[in-house]
């Protein structure tokens, strides 16, 4: 569940959007990069989410059809148009950002088909902006909480977005803490779990996490691979030398190897007792996120299995 919306990228290097001239349209949205990976690994992923009734929505729309992404919880908004934003890169590495929200943020919780949802084994929660307003915001929480109710899978990326929060900051920390006590698995950057626990020694900082009722936490360390825990045992499981053309999408692409792994699990209770298996699937899905790093575009770039056990 989350965003599906249109990124526009300044094709001039070292340019800002005032002088921009030349942009690239692709689908974006980390929940729906997160549905790519799965469906491309071979697994089975549905997408929920608001797109506008105009060219871009179903522009997006078939996208996800072409990655055979289940579609049917995909609902268009007839008044709003489809969320875009704008970005360049300066030399620098600073990027200039312009976010024009539309109809992500007017998803409903009676718009979502219960029974649907309700045959899924997992629901992954990874929207950027799911938790900036209504009413999105509050079908957002309490799908979460049905589908722990429901004992679903719950698996959660806070996804935090500079550019989004901006003066924000306390916001953004209590709503994703109000999440945690019905989450499975977690999935947070180095940043992230900076800015939720204000500390930044790893093992006290997911401890905290770990204390709100995270189960399993995955901490992406870029090159240097996974802070992996289960509360029990923790360890720092390594990645893939590659080399880093377009890192876009690769925390999705992880999050996406994970539930596909996940997936094929029956009993998820003892999932999360068994480190060792945990670290075998973040070792795969580790491998995942790197070969997303070797090509340009986040969904474009999303490797098969078989280029994966190639690895």
């Amino acid at each position: 569940m989350g965003e599906l919306l249109i990124d526009f990228f300044c094709k001039e290097t070292d340019s800002d959007l005032v002088d921009g001239k030349n942009f690239e349209k692709q689908a974006g949205g980390a929940p729906a990069n997160v549905c790519a990976t799965i469906s491309k690994l071979g697994g089975h992923a549905s997408f929920i989410g608001k797109v506008g009734n105009d060219p871009f929505g179903y522009f997006l729309k078939n996208t996800l059809l072409q990655l055979k992404v289940d579609t049917s919880m995909l609902i268009y908004d007839h008044v709003h148009p489809t969320t875009m934003a704008f970005v360049s890169l300066t030399s620098d590495g600073e990027r200039d950002f312009v976010f024009n929200r539309g109809a992500d943020a007017y998803l409903e919780e009676n718009e979502i088909d219960e029974n649907l949802v309700a045959n899924a084994s997992i629901l992954h929660f990874g929207s950027a902006t799911a938790l900036l307003s209504e009413p999105f915001l509050s079908t957002y929480m309490n799908s979460i909480r049905k589908g722990k109710e429901q004992h679903q899978f719950i698996s959660f990326d806070p996804n935090f977005r500079k550019d989004l929060w901006k003066e924000d900051m306390n916001s953004f920390i209590k709503r994703v803490r109000e999440c945690l006590p019905y989450v499975d698995f977690l999935k947070v950057s180095e940043e992230e779990l900076f800015i939720l626990t204000d500390t930044a020694a790893h093992e006290d900082a997911v401890n905290n996490l770990h204390s709100l009722g995270a189960k399993i936490i995955a901490v992406t360390l870029g090159e240097k691979g996974t802070y992996l825990s289960n509360g029990t045992h923790a360890k720092v499981v390594t990645s893939t030398p590659i080399h880093s053309v377009d890192s876009t999408g690769a925390g999705d692409a992880f999050v996406g190897a994970m539930l596909y792994q996940i997936a094929q699990r029956n009993e998820y209770t003892r999932l999360i007792k068994d480190f060792k298996g945990l670290e075998e699937m973040t070792l795969f899905s580790n491998k995942v996120g790197a070969l997303v790093c070797t090509k340009v575009g986040a969904i474009t770039a999303i490797p098969t299995l078989e280029e994966v056990m190639e690895m």
